[in-house]
């Protein structure tokens, strides 16, 4: 469990040990990267700037998918491997934490849009081979209105239902993190890589300093993986490596940062049975469902600004609100949205290059002896990364070492999950909630799930709802903080749970509830609890300012003004 003492060892063992492998950066690839290299056999520690998925890793679309678009660039290649990664996660190794969503695809010219598009969706089916879903259905105008009562009867002609898979990234990742906690990583967050450790021309460790008690600690390592995503020119200039975008065995690989902004909607504004796929001038434009909401997104512009906080601004809102409104029959306002929320793309490209057309394969390269640099790519094939990662940095090891095995390593949760779900009743009646609630458990815990009711069982009061976030249970904050690494507030309402985005008031009235259910498990006194509170209040206010900002410049300098010092370093 990434509980308080696990960190407390864990910290001592960064500094007492050589590892094989150091893995900079706690997002999907970075955990990936760790728990290929320790089910290898490899000693490996995790360092994490911040949060486990606090950059990229929980601001994606929330989609397990191959990627239609990329069929029509004919990057086959990376549809295929996409589709495969997709498959194994919902039927092998994630089935708890990512499921199948159908997408409508509107059709808007009644004979070569049809068979064009429904030509490219079998080509999508087709690729997935033995992964593959439910197959595509064509469907006519009627049967689409059925499906989708909100759409304009006059915006399409009938449509392409087909299938995809969603995942709550942040959770994920840090289950990935667990999992590799589990068979032996050194697993830590708020410790920044403040400087690398050489001889001479090689990279031995790195220098990071825990930002809970402000030490400095010397992580000793025969090898290191740089996975930082957008901060991975930082990360190479850090060590004395210049980025290009050709990325070359001896070079490093230079990554362009595109902004990618998301609303979150209640659900009975859309009248819809499906998710929905809108092409758009610059971009697809998704409706997710999201438990009682839908997620409507994405942008993609370039960004140069802050990494760690980008802003949404008032023109992106309008851009999807205006996009999204071209096909209902009731157009959403802005005051129909409950959330928002911005990720960074990483990409792999020159500057001056639209990030429209920039790569989203991966690059690996070893521009200094003893350091690997892996960046690029898309969330779905975060495995694979991980694994080239991996393979590239133990080249040098000087001994046999295993091939990866990741693609039949469960991830946390996944074992047993479907016979705990099956006895999803007894489990319900066992711990006096609805079954509907241990459902909702059973999806963010998998068979893990049987943890938390242990608890609820111990202080049945922890079975109550969170005032202020009903969707949520007072247990889950406890094991956010004792088995899944939450250190700050922040951490739990942002990415440990959603309400965040989920609620109106972004957890501005639950979070006192939390951080008093924090404070026990983490050591908090009244001044600290209190402290806490306030930085969050502080973070809710400087994101929601910034949305009503008319450009990027505008919106991150109004976001980054009314973060705390303490908040805009983590």
């Amino acid at each position: 469990m990434l509980g308080p003492r696990y960190r407390a060892a864990a910290l001592r063992t960064l500094g007492e040990h050589e590892f094989d492998v150091l893995v900079v950066g706690g997002g999907v690839v970075g955990a990936g990267a760790a728990l290929d290299a320790v089910s290898r056999g490899l000693s490996v520690a995790l360092v994490e700037a911040r949060d486990l998925a606090a950059g990229t890793s929980s601001r994606s679309s929330k989609l397990i998918h191959g990627g239609l678009r990329y069929l029509e660039q004919l990057d086959f290649r990376l549809v295929r491997e996409a589709l495969k990664e997709r498959g194994l996660l919902t039927n092998r190794l994630a089935p708890h934490l990512v499921r199948p969503v159908s997408f409508l695809y509107p059709l808007h010219h009644r004979v070569w849009e049809r068979f064009y598009v429904g030509a490219g969706i079998t080509l999508y089916d087709t690729l997935a081979g033995r992964w593959g879903l439910r197959r595509h259905r064509q469907l006519s105008l009627r049967r689409t209105l059925e499906k989708a009562p909100a759409l304009r009867k006059d915006a399409l002609v009938g449509a392409i239902q087909y299938y995809d898979a969603q995942v709550d990234d942040a959770r994920f990742t840090m289950m990935v993190a667990r999992t590799a906690a589990q068979y032996g990583a050194c697993v830590t967050t708020r410790t920044p890589v403040i400087g690398f450790l050489r001889e001479g021309a090689r990279v031995t460790g790195a220098r990071v300093r825990d930002l809970e008690s402000g030490a400095e600690i010397e992580v000793r390592a025969r090898e290191v993986i740089n996975a930082t995503g957008v901060w991975t020119d930082e990360l190479q200039r850090m060590a004395g490596v210049e980025g290009t975008a050709t990325a070359r065995p001896a070079e490093g690989v230079s990554v362009r940062a595109s902004k990618g902004v998301h609303i979150v909607v209640p659900r009975d504004r859309i009248r819809l049975d499906t998710g929905l796929i809108l092409r758009t001038e610059k971009s697809v434009l998704f409706v997710i469902p999201w438990g009682p909401h839908w997620i409507v997104g994405t942008t993609d512009t370039a960004w140069d600004l802050d990494k760690a906080e980008p802003s949404a601004t008032n023109a992106d809102i309008e851009y999807i609100l205006d996009h999204v409104n071209a096909v209902l029959n009731t157009p959403l306002t802005t005051d129909d949205i409950e959330g928002v929320y911005v990720g960074l793309r990483p990409l792999i490209g020159r500057s001056g290059a639209s990030t429209v057309k920039l790569s989203r394969e991966h690059a690996v390269t070893r521009p200094l002896p003893g350091l690997t640099v892996v960046a690029g790519g898309k969330y779905t094939t975060y495995r694979i990364m991980a694994k080239d990662a991996v393979d590239a940095a133990v080249r040098d090891l000087g001994e046999a070492v295993p091939p990866s095995i990741t693609e039949r390593v469960q991830i946390i949760g996944a074992a047993g999950f479907e016979a705990v779900r099956n006895n999803k009743g007894r489990l319900a009646e066992r711990a006096g909630l609805s079954t509907g609630r241990v459902e909702h458990l059973l999806h963010r815990y998998g068979s893990r799930t049987e943890e938390l009711l242990d608890i609820v069982g111990m202080a049945p009061g922890l079975g109550d709802p969170i005032p202020g976030a009903e969707g949520y249970l007072k247990v889950e904050a406890v094991y956010a903080a004792s088995h899944e690494g939450a250190l700050r507030l922040e951490d739990v309402l942002v990415r440990r749970t959603r309400i965040f985005i989920e609620e109106r008031d972004h957890g501005l009235e639950a979070s006192q509830g939390i951080a008093a259910l924090l404070a026990p498990v983490l050591g908090w006194d009244d001044d600290r609890v209190k402290r806490e509170i306030d930085e969050y209040r502080q973070y809710v206010e400087a994101d929601t300012a910034a949305r009503r900002e008319p450009d990027d410049a505008a919106a991150n300098a109004v976001r980054l003004g009314g973060l705390t010092p303490s908040a805009a370093m983590s």
